[in-house]
C-alpha cells in the first residue's frame, strides 16, 4: 500500500515539475541580448521565418514558446504585421499578445535634412515598411501629389525636419497626412504672422531657406544670408545662387561653379530665372526656416564665399564691390587647386 502511495505521489511530483517546466517557459523573459530588442513582422510572412527573426534576439526556450502558442491558435492565419518590442523582462506569453493583437511601439521618425526627395524616400524606406519605390512613385506624380495640396516640385515643403512617432507599418498616405499635420502645426501663429510681414508664403520661405542652408552651415550666419537673398527677391533682381545650379545640374560635388555651367536649362536656374525656384533645392533645417523668418534687414546685394574657406561669407552692396570679393576667392582657390 505505502509503495502504490509512493508511486502515486512520484507521479503527481513529475506532473507538477513538468507543469512548473512548461510554465516558466512561458514567463521566463525570452530576451536574449540583454537591451531592449525588436520583432519586425513583414506582409506575407509565415511562421517559419518570423521564428527565424525572433531567433536574433531571443532564447530557444522562448522561441519555442512563442511558436507552441502561435500553433495552438491558429496564428498563421491571421498574422499582423509590425514593430513588436522584446524588452529585457518580455516573456513569451507578453510577446505572442503583442504579436497576435497588433500591439507594435512606434518608431521614433527624424525626418533628414536632404538634397533630393530621391534620397528622402531612400532614408525613410529604411525606418519603416514602406518601399523607396512606392514613396517616390507618390512624390514624383502630379495626381497624388494634387491630393494633398501640394506639387511634386512643393512636396518637400510639408516635410519639417523634426522628430515624429509614427508606427512602422505606416502607408505612404498615413505617412503624409501626418507631416501635413507637423507642417500646420510647426506653422504656428508666430511663424506665419512673420511669413505675412515679410510677404513670402511658408512655401516661399521654406524655398529661400533651403538656398541658404547650402549656402552655409554657419547657423549664424544664415539671417544674414537671407537678407541678401530677400533683398534681391523684392528688387527683381535673378537670385544668381549657385546651389540652385548645383540642384539642376543635379551634382552636388561640383566645388566651383564656372560660366559654362550657368546655361543650364532649368527651372531651378536662378542665374537664368528671375524670382524663386519652383520648389525647395533640399529639405531646409528649422534653423534655416527660422534665419528667413528672422532675416537681418540689411542693404547687401551680393555676398561671396570668404577667401579663407571659414565657411562665411563677404557682402557687399555694390557689384564693383562684389568682383573684389570675387577674385579674391578665385584667388584662393587657384592657390589651393580646387576646380
Amino acid at each position: 500500500m505505502k509503495s502504490k502511495h509512493k508511486s502515486i505521489f512520484g507521479l503527481l511530483a513529475v506532473v507538477g515539475l513538468t507543469i512548473a517546466a512548461v510554465g516558466a517557459m512561458f514567463l521566463m523573459p525570452i530576451n536574449k541580448t540583454g537591451e531592449v530588442a525588436y520583432l519586425y513582422i513583414y506582409k506575407n510572412e509565415t511562421l517559419d521565418s518570423i521564428m527565424s527573426s525572433l531567433s536574433q534576439s531571443s532564447n530557444r526556450l522562448g522561441v519555442t514558446a512563442v511558436k507552441s502558442l502561435a500553433v495552438i491558435t491558429d496564428y498563421e492565419e491571421h498574422i499582423i504585421p509590425g514593430r513588436y518590442e522584446i524588452g529585457r523582462h518580455t516573456n513569451a506569453l507578453m510577446l505572442f499578445h503583442r504579436m497576435s493583437s497588433g500591439q507594435q511601439v512606434p518608431v521614433r521618425l527624424t525626418i533628414p535634412s536632404v538634397r533630393t526627395m530621391d534620397r528622402l524616400a531612400e532614408e525613410l524606406s529604411e525606418k519603416l515598411m514602406v518601399s523607396r519605390e512606392e514613396l517616390l512613385r507618390t512624390f514624383e506624380s502630379k495626381d497624388s501629389c494634387a491630393k494633398y495640396g501640394v506639387t511634386p516640385e512643393t512636396m518637400a515643403c510639408i516635410f519639417i525636419p523634426e522628430t515624429y512617432e509614427v508606427y512602422w507599418t505606416i502607408s505612404v498616405k498615413g505617412l503624409i497626412e501626418k507631416m501635413k499635420m507637423g507642417a500646420k502645426s510647426f506653422w504656428n501663429d508666430e511663424r506665419t504672422r512673420k511669413a505675412k510681414a515679410l510677404g513670402l508664403t511658408p512655401d516661399e520661405v521654406i524655398t529661400i531657406a533651403s538656398i541658404v542652408d547650402e549656402e552655409t552651415a554657419n547657423n549664424a550666419e544664415k539671417p544674414m544670408i537671407a537678407g541678401m537673398y530677400y533683398n534681391r527677391y523684392r528688387q527683381d533682381m535673378p537670385l544668381q545662387a549657385d546651389p540652385t545650379v548645383k540642384f539642376a545640374l543635379k551634382d552636388f560635388e561640383i566645388k566651383r561653379i564656372y560660366n559654362n555651367m550657368l546655361d543650364v536649362e532649368s527651372p531651378y536656374n536662378t542665374y537664368r530665372n528671375k524670382g524663386l525656384p519652383p520648389g525647395p533645392i533640399r529639405i531646409p533645417s528649422v534653423a534655416g526656416i527660422d534665419a528667413v523668418l528672422n532675416l537681418v534687414k540689411h542693404d547687401y546685394l551680393y555676398m561671396c564665399a570668404k577667401e579663407d574657406f571659414s565657411g562665411t561669407h563677404n557682402f557687399a552692396k555694390t557689384y564693383d564691390e562684389h568682383l573684389k570679393n570675387a577674385e579674391k576667392y578665385t584667388k584662393a582657390l587657384n592657390d589651393r587647386g580646387i576646380k
